[in-house]
């Protein structure tokens, strides 16, 4: 198995928070907290509370609160967080609490290091940190209640926030022992990493679907979203964007017109240091209907920039361009030598596979607000990366990190959107610039125009099989922006295997796939063009959202070409041998779940219908979440395409909430729905066409296919389930409109043109 980065790796425990630097045109910030007058005390917890953990604290009432350090954006991890505490403590479901972490050092990911939320990485990495957690808080009440009621810790029974000697009938409640003061104990990380915790056939909680802690307040309007933060005195901020989406610089501001609405305050030019914006003016007014008005009345010169005559078929092309060049790139997988293999190989089969730009478009717009009290500055936004977020707005406001306080808030989607901070930099320099707290609000359109977008990518890949129809050779290039190395955290960078230095392992995760093929090359290209034009972010799935869209489709075109039944071909080169071993095992029983309930093979489907199957091991190696889809399409001789059911079935090792890995896997399938059938963003002109839900169209109620999920809970180490169904639809649809017409698609997204281009070939 190839070296996986170190960042991402569930062992490594010893990433500090310092290893988290944000690359700037100007320097290298750290986010610093501890040692703030005034920090520490502010964020306290009451000292009437008992705080077994840095997670949660037990009021005197009894009520636990547990302190969420990921992003909440809808999939209820602060639940889960609470739940998996809940399981260790004994406590009752009713008396459980949530809030959200500000990012003072002390609540950093207990294995990553930094509050990060993606991956699909929250309850895969947290579920042992909380479960300790959990377990320490009950033993030391257990302590406490036992030198309260002097009988021996060892016969105390913890249930439902209760503490009860059976053979005494004494009791206490969870308050009780708080009130008392006698929970005392503490643990040392050794001891906490010895304490015996239970095993799933032990659970009363895990497992079970209780109601989401956050739905009453999101139902009833007091959960506080950023959109919502009011500040006494606060002005709003409304951006004026460029017509380029990045390397453009404002030339002129002519502020005349805008002088004229009522309230108008200020137009702030951008000086954004961290380069996180270019060319960026905020218009700022008393309230946001006045600030729009102002940001349209203000007439901005620009000069475009260097990419400001680039297209999609600039950015196509450039990446044709870098892979037919033997040195471009580094290797991500090298197994063998498929060169050699491909030139004895009895068949070669090859296709070029690509994707377009997607945009996240969450339906809260993206908002931040910024206040400078005295020397702190204190950022109120919902973001998925609180340790990268402090400080780029540390950064935009030109003061150290360790004066930045992030008020975390609940996100109103994400889907890794909100891993960027670019709209807490026209808020804090708009706060610094009239000395007031000042409210950002994107438009839809200035959204989705600067969208840290999925980025468009080309991938070529030659596969060899023998005179058995054995697949024995596959090399594989990848080519694209690189989102990840844009972050300038050196840690979530991979070496390469080549030695040429690291790479962006979230451009090509999923290329280094559980089949056993003896011959095997992956090959990272950086399309620098591209990273330049349309700044990448990750987007829900990350690079499996491309690297199976490719593997999957070549496995059936190799076992077409081969005339192979393409579930068969998948499960014999699922044989587990060498690396293989325990991944393959588990992603061939999806597939087979996935069959089974699909009733693949076993149904005589009527003319122009087909099935079609893929499996994956989405996110990445190392955190693998196995997952499989049988897609059943229909195709009609226009070349329209009808999904009409998408099975799917995962592994999830442990499930702790099931109707909440449901709601989320079918979610997941229908965004891979969305990203495989309708959504497209194209560049030109340097600019994002698309600006609003009218061009950029996503899935509609009326397009949802029936979606049958099963789940298989084995007892293993709990694995992520936001993200990797995304990740296996495009190729099971893809695949299923070939047996479906005897068209091949090989661009998303899948058009009726293609597919009837593709029919006529």
């Amino acid at each position: 198995m190839n070296k996986h980065i170190k960042s991402v790796t569930p062992e490594m425990t010893d990433l500090s928070r310092r290893s988290f630097l944000v690359g700037t045109a100007a320097t290298g910030l750290v986010l610093g907290y501890a040692g703030v007058p005034g920090i520490d005390q502010a964020l306290a917890a009451a000292p009437a509370n008992f705080e077994p953990s840095v997670w949660y604290a037990i009021a005197p009432d009894g009520l636990v609160t547990v302190t969420c350090g990921k992003a909440d954006m809808g999939q209820h991890i602060a639940s889960t967080m609470a739940q998996i505490v809940c399981e260790e403590l004994g406590a009752k479901w009713s008396d459980m609490r949530v809030s959200l972490a500000s990012n003072d050092p002390k609540f950093n990911d207990p294995v990553l290091g930094a509050q990060i939320t993606g991956g699909s990485w929250s309850t895969m990495m947290n579920f042992d940190a909380m479960s300790r957690a959990g377990a320490a808080g009950r033993m030391a009440l257990t302590e406490g209640a036992a030198a309260a009621m002097g009988v021996p810790a060892s016969e105390l029974v913890v249930r439902d926030s209760v503490i009860a000697h059976p053979k005494s009938k004494k009791q206490m409640s969870f308050a009780d022992v708080v009130k008392s003061g006698k929970a005392t104990k503490t643990f040392t990380p050794d001891e906490l990493k010895a304490i015996k915790l239970k095993t799933p056939d032990q659970y009363s909680m895990i497992g079970v679907s209780v109601p989401q802690l956050d739905i009453p307040s999101k139902t009833n309007g007091t959960a506080k979203y950023g959109i919502d933060v009011m500040i006494p005195g606060m002005a709003y901020g409304a951006v004026v964007t460029p017509p380029v989406r990045f390397g453009a610089t404002v030339k002129s501001v002519d502020d005349s017109a805008a002088k004229k609405v009522p309230g108008f305050i200020k137009a702030v030019t951008l000086d954004d240091k961290t380069q996180t914006t270019t060319g960026w003016v905020v218009a700022v007014a008393n309230t946001y209907a006045n600030a729009k008005k102002a940001a349209e009345a203000l007439k901005i010169a620009y000069d475009g920039g260097p990419n400001a005559k680039l297209s999609s078929q600039s950015l196509l092309d450039e990446a044709r361009r870098l892979q037919k060049l033997d040195d471009s790139g580094q290797f991500f997988v090298k197994d063998g030598d498929p060169a050699a293999a491909l030139g004895s190989a009895a068949k070669v089969v090859e296709a070029e596979y690509t994707t377009s730009i997607n945009i996240h478009a969450p339906m809260e717009p993206m908002n931040a607000t910024a206040e400078f009290k005295g020397d702190i500055l204190h950022i109120y936004s919902g973001n998925q990366f609180a340790t990268r977020s402090g400080a780029i707005a540390a950064g935009a406001a030109g003061i150290d990190p360790k004066f930045v306080v992030m008020h975390q808030m609940w996100l109103g989607g994400g889907f890794g959107r909100r891993l960027d901070a670019d709209m807490m930099v026209p808020a804090v320099q708009a706060a610094k610039a009239i000395g007031k707290p000042v409210k950002v609000i994107y438009t839809r359109e200035n959204d989705m125009t600067m969208d840290f977008s999925r980025p468009l990518t080309y991938q070529k890949v030659k596969a060899g099989v023998d005179g058995d129809g054995k697949l024995v050779a596959l090399s594989h290039d990848v080519v694209s922006a690189w989102p990840t190395q844009r972050w300038g955290i050196p840690d979530f960078l991979t070496p390469s295997v080549d030695k040429k230095g690291p790479l962006d392992s979230f451009t090509v995760n999923g290329a280094d796939f559980f089949y056993t093929v003896p011959n095997h090359h992956v090959r990272a290209i950086k399309n620098e063009m591209a990273h330049n034009a349309t700044p990448s972010g990750q987007l829900r799935s990350v690079a499996p959202g491309w690297t199976f869209w490719a593997v999957e489709s070549m496995i059936d075109e190799i076992a077409a070409a081969t005339n192979q039944d393409p579930a068969q071909f998948r499960i014999a080169l699922l044989d587990g041998k060498g690396k293989n071993d325990g991944g393959a095992q588990r992603l061939r029983n999806t597939l087979l779940a996935a069959m089974g309930l699909a009733g693949y093979g076993t149904k005589k489907l009527p003319k122009g219908e087909g099935m079609g199957v893929a499996c994956v091991s989405s996110q990445e190696r190392a955190t693998a979440s196995w997952t499989a889809c049988v897609a059943h399409v229909a195709v009609a001789p226009s070349g329209e395409v009808t999904v009409k059911k998408l099975t799917v079935a995962t592994d999830v090792g442990t499930q702790v909430h099931p109707d909440n890995i449901r709601a989320q896997v079918e979610g997941a399938a229908l965004w891979g729905l969305s990203l495989a059938m309708y959504e497209k963003a194209t560049l030109k002109d340097g600019g994002i066409e698309q600006t609003n839900f009218d061009s950029y169209t996503p899935l509609r109620m009326s397009q949802v296919p029936e979606v049958a999920v099963a789940v298989i809970a084995n007892g293993e180490k709990a694995t992520g389930v936001g993200e990797p169904a995304v990740t296996v639809i495009a190729p099971a649809i893809g695949n299923a409109i070939f047996n479906a017409s005897g068209a091949r698609v090989r661009a998303l997204p899948i058009t009726a043109e293609a597919v009837k281009g593709a029919m006529k070939a």
